[in-house]
């Protein structure tokens, strides 16, 4: 497994992001406050993870997260996530950050992209490592692929 970093022009990390072993699912754990930058960047990443092979799954960790992101809620919601789904994306398993604001960032999403995908929240990654463990793979013939 090869870990990418993305950071802030301070030097900070604010995501660490890595495919899994045998394309398991993509891993990625955010770290401090985000911006609509921070999160597009990220999101970036993502893609283009699964533009080089399709991934179904996401484990999208924000237990390091601080503060609210929501001012990104429109681009993932109109781009990202639309984006991610035509790639292949069909779960995120989703671990929630430890503060209100960033939670109530995140269920703001989910309103808004939880029939694009199978969504669920975890407190922890080991729990919603069992989870996308435990989904099966899809039919990757299916992935539409620009």
């Amino acid at each position: 497994m090869l870990t990418h970093n993305l950071k802030k022009s301070n030097g900070d990390v604010f995501l660490y992001y890595e495919r899994v072993s045998e394309n398991a699912y993509i891993f990625a754990h955010w770290v401090g406050r985000q911006d609509l930058d921070t999160v597009r960047r990220g999101g970036y990443a993502y893609l283009d993870l699964m533009k080089e092979q399709a991934c179904a799954k996401l484990l999208n960790s924000h237990k390091e997260l601080i503060g609210p992101w929501d001012i990104a809620t429109d681009w993932i919601s109109t781009y990202w996530t639309p984006a991610a789904v035509t790639l292949g994306l069909r779960y995120m398993a989703q671990v929630l950050a430890p503060g209100v604001y960033g939670q109530m960032s995140f269920h703001q999403l989910h309103q808004r992209i939880g029939n694009l995908l199978e969504i669920k929240m975890f407190e922890n990654e080991k729990d919603a490592i069992e989870w996308l463990n435990g989904l099966p793979e899809p039919n990757n013939s299916t992935v539409l692929h620009n």
